[in-house]
């Protein structure tokens, strides 16, 4: 092994195929788009320079500081309750149900693996106001409350939307959240009881700074998902109603390929990366120091 590995000709046949197709897939629509964002026009009619007017339109237009505002909102309120209620689950897989928690930890994560389509259809049919009524409605005008249109108003989508996407990835970050608890040294734990550390105060004082390294990868997991949502979006609400849930992935999307405009397309999908890596570099810079040591 050693003398493959600095065999320079090798590693260029081993590593080669898989950064040729890297390249091609990745960087190069990266670097094409990047292009677009000084350009105005599309395939169709023909491109041509236009500076940085892209970039001054997208600041000036409300209905991308709309999707700015929603996506951020979405982001945020998400990417909490997943990684807080994640580490809840894992931290009860963990402590309350030990071994028996595997086929917990399978019912909890199976609507990670469903469909996008086939959950957006399923939370409509639970929130249905019309034509026919809802299982959620039903069970509120059982209660003697009205009727609500879940799909009807801006707020109403918005804890609706949150709500699906919450059921279908807590399972997801609860387990990538266990698999850091389990390399937690059970010596320190018993240690800690010993000393007379237990249930908060031992989560406090050893669990959670000794988990805050996956924490964060969960973090940042978390919050790159949430500001590129698209799809659960586009089946649930299709960015309605008007453009209430309209995030900037779908708001470009609709630029570039309903209107045409490849080139402020671009631009928006140049500010949402930008907007990516700031919150990578927020969470980052927020936990610098190490805990492991």
């Amino acid at each position: 092994m050693q003398k493959v590995l600095g065999d320079k000709r090798a590693i260029l046949i081993l590593l080669g195929p898989a950064l040729l197709v890297y390249t091609l897939i990745m960087l190069v629509p990266i670097v094409w788009s990047m292009f677009y964002t000084v350009q105005d026009g599309n395939p169709i009619t023909g491109f041509t320079f236009n500076g940085l007017d892209n970039f001054a339109k997208f600041f000036a237009d409300p209905a991308a500081w709309d999707a700015v505002l929603f996506t951020l909102r979405y982001a945020l309120v998400l990417t909490l309750l997943q990684v807080a209620i994640g580490y809840l689950l894992s931290l009860m897989y963990v402590f309350w149900l030990r071994r028996g928690s595997g086929a917990i930890r399978t019912i909890i994560f199976f609507p990670v693996v469903l469909p996008t389509v086939a959950v957006a259809l399923l939370f409509q049919r639970l929130f249905e106001a019309a034509p026919t009524t809802g299982p959620v409605n039903s069970f509120l005008m059982l209660l003697g409350g009205d009727s609500v249109d879940w799909f009807g108003t801006p707020t109403a989508s918005f804890w609706v939307i949150i709500l699906m996407d919450l059921w279908r990835s807590m399972g997801f970050y609860a387990v990538l959240l266990y698999a850091g608890l389990v390399d937690i040294p059970d010596e320190l734990i018993e240690s800690a009881r010993i000393d007379g550390a237990s249930g908060w105060k031992l989560i406090r004082t050893i669990v959670l700074p000794l988990s805050l390294p996956v924490l964060l990868s969960s973090l940042i997991f978390s919050i790159n998902g949430t500001l590129k949502v698209f799809d659960t979006i586009v089946a649930l609400t299709n960015g309605g109603p008007g453009n209430a849930t309209t995030p900037l992935t779908l708001y470009m999307f609709r630029t570039s390929f309903t209107y045409g405009d490849y080139g402020y397309g671009s631009t928006i999908a140049l500010m949402l990366t930008v907007l990516c890596l700031l919150f990578t570099i927020i969470i980052f810079r927020s936990t610098r120091r190490d805990v492991t040591a």
